[in-house]
């Protein structure tokens, strides 16, 4: 009760207040026009008009939201609501005096000086209201002051002098959140910028100091005790640049990570982090076409099996941008499916999250989990994918990955999706290891359900090749081993991998699904291949260490079931350019469904048995392009 009195008060207030300005400046306008002497006749006209302009007034602010804001955040749409508001309102002013008097008596700049006064007293009081709040803040008044007049603010106390990289959109919006925020205890001494047009120029009274590669010296002029690099589009050989001159200041620096991790596209200080591999990899910004990814996803049920892995859980954050009704979350492993449903659920309340703990094994949980939430949508992340594993026991990937996803795609189809969207990976590809060659076996099931015409399901199929920083990957692998001092483990100096970001992988994957037709292979354009040597020496000196010098690299061959380099296409297919540059389309599928299913009974009940030489004897008359490596 006292809150929505309190909020009547000053909704009360601000209309007074409007009320007064409004007056003022039709007063005014009549000084200004006879020269601050006004007739005795005129003065009786204005008195008797000023209620009426008043309420007109008023109630046209009203419509265009005047009071619906908060001074203490006017901005520039607030003012231009002001301006639209106070010209409106004179032009019905006008339109009453013409058709009541003809505008007999009355003198026409009147109206002219009353829509310029009106506009500035209105906008300048809620102006100067967000001018005293951030000048009376938390912070001491004198130090705002001085924010305002001079060309560097005060320092705060035992704050940290901070030098900000990228005199861009981005690198203000941060420097704005550390100055309204008090408890963010930075005090920015500077920006550094390449562009030659922004040398020298000031944002908000802080200057831009000069180019990177004159980075360390301004470091120490200004005496800068941490770097923040605010530059989320540059590219991989720009901040390979930026890092390594960072890095000869000898400070601490942390980026703001690429417009593609960004899920609300929010620049902020909480998404500020420790520069990692990925951003040497500088992958462009992925382009969506987010009104057809709309049409498939927003106001839908929306199924994720592995919802709690890397791509998985990507795909779930990513898919929670376009509105779904319901969001299933379908996880065998417990840990990681709290965290997503608990990071979701904070992140977008406004949406039903929904927690299943279940196998994908499991034909009987899948079809209880369709039977209730009635997906609409279904992407199929859920697969074992660590090769050295699966090659020890590959009975256990026969029946995860080829037996799992047989059920997925089972009681999809039982359930009417609309669509189903299979996660695969570039070792489906000739593939030499117990994983591809299972890949590429439920890579065959899903291709091949829309062969047949009485299928309205579309069954999509994603490939793409290794993901940075994903449970398995290398990344976390050479970053344990140099965290221990060493030596860091490769295969063969000659060892390539295609790379990509788990945000880019997770927004292809959706726009691929939107793309789909059914019974097609997708790939993505997975750049050009990485050296694995290479990203070793890059994570070491990203450590802040030498390679060979201060970590040691050591090779130990390749594994079981490993290649040197991996491919996206396998024999017989054929690239089809589509309309979005970072995705292509497979031609070819096959569809004998009858006697692939009769293979993978044969494989289940050799799977289950363990029996690893008829399992991989099998998998070769399935997959004629398998070619197992040396164990």
């Amino acid at each position: 009760m006292e809150q929505k009195l309190s909020k009547y008060t000053n909704l009360a207030t601000i209309i007074l207040i409007d009320a007064v300005l409004i007056s003022m400046s039709w007063y005014s306008a009549f000084l200004l026009r006879f020269n601050f002497d006004i007739p005795i006749e005129s003065s009786g006209m204005v008195f008797r008009m000023m209620p009426g302009v008043v309420m007109v007034k008023l109630i046209i602010f009203y419509f265009f939201h005047a009071y619906q804001g908060m001074w203490r955040y006017t901005s520039i749409t607030d003012l231009l609501n002001v301006i639209k508001g106070a010209v409106l309102s004179s032009l019905i002013i006008l339109s009453l005096m013409l058709y009541t008097h003809y505008l007999r008596g009355w003198p026409r700049s009147v109206f002219v000086a009353d829509v310029v006064l009106t506009i500035l007293f209105v906008s300048g009081a809620r102006v100067c209201l967000r001018l005293y709040f951030e000048m009376t803040g938390e912070d001491h008044l004198n130090d705002k002051v001085a924010r305002w007049f001079t060309d560097k603010a005060k320092k705060r106390k035992n704050s940290v002098n901070l030098l900000i990289i990228g005199a861009g959109d981005s690198g203000e919006k941060l420097f704005r959140e550390i100055r309204d925020n008090p408890r963010l205890n930075f005090h920015i001494v500077g920006f550094i910028d390449d562009d030659y047009l922004k040398q020298n120029k000031m944002i908000h009274g802080v200057r831009v100091l000069g180019r990177v590669e004159e980075l360390p010296e301004l470091a120490k002029k200004v005496n800068a005790q941490e770097l923040l690099i605010a530059v989320p589009s540059a590219t991989s050989e720009q901040m390979r640049t930026i890092v390594e001159c960072c890095k000869k200041t000898k400070l601490p620096f942390k980026t703001l990570p690429g417009l593609g991790e960004l899920i609300n596209g929010k620049v902020t200080l909480n998404a500020v982090r420790d520069v990692a591999y990925r951003d040497l990899l500088g992958r462009e910004t992925v382009h969506l076409e987010e009104n057809l990814i709309g049409e498939y996803i927003r106001r839908k049920t929306v199924l994720v099996t592995g919802a709690g892995g890397s791509i998985g859980s990507e795909l779930c954050r990513q898919i929670c941008r376009f509105n779904p009704e319901r969001l299933v979350l379908f996880e065998q492993a417990e840990s990681p499916l709290y965290d997503i449903d608990l990071e979701l659920k904070r992140a977008f309340p406004y949406i039903e999250i929904v927690p299943v703990l279940g196998d994908i094994r499991s034909l009987k949980r899948l079809t209880k989990t369709f039977k209730w939430f009635k997906p609409h949508n279904v992407f199929h992340a859920a697969a074992y994918k660590h090769v050295p594993m699966l090659e020890i026991q590959p009975w256990e990937a026969i029946l995860n990955n080829i037996g799992g996803t047989r059920n997925v795609v089972n009681t999809a189809l039982a359930s009417g999706v609309e669509r189903f969207v299979m996660v695969s990976t570039d070792k489906a590809v000739r593939p030499t290891n117990i994983m591809g060659t299972t890949k590429r076996v439920a890579e065959l099931l899903v291709q091949g359900q829309n062969c047949d015409d009485r299928v309205s399901t579309r069954f999509i199929t994603v490939r793409f090749g290794n993901v940075v920083g994903s449970v398995g990957s290398v990344v976390p692998l050479f970053k344990k081993q140099i965290e221990q001092g060493g030596p860091v483990t490769i295969t063969h100096p000659e060892v390539t991998r295609y790379f990509m970001t788990i945000p880019e992988a997770s927004q292809l994957i959706l726009q691929a699904g939107a793309m789909g037709k059914g019974g097609e292979t997708f790939i993505l354009e997975m750049g050009t291949s990485v050296k694995i040597l290479d990203m070793a020496k890059d994570l070491i000196r990203l450590s802040g260490f030498e390679p060979e010098k201060d970590i040691p690299i050591e090779f130990i061959g390749l594994r079981p079931g490993e290649k040197l380099y991996e491919e996206l296409i396998t024999q017989g297919e054929d690239i089809v350019p589509t309309a979005h540059k970072k995705i292509m389309v497979l031609s070819g599928t096959s569809c004998e469904l009858d006697q692939l299913n009769e293979d993978i009974d044969h494989i289940l009940d050799m799977a289950k048995k363990q029996d690893d030489k008829k399992i991989r004897v099998m998998l070769k008359k399935i997959v004629p392009e398998y070619q197992p490596a040396d164990n």
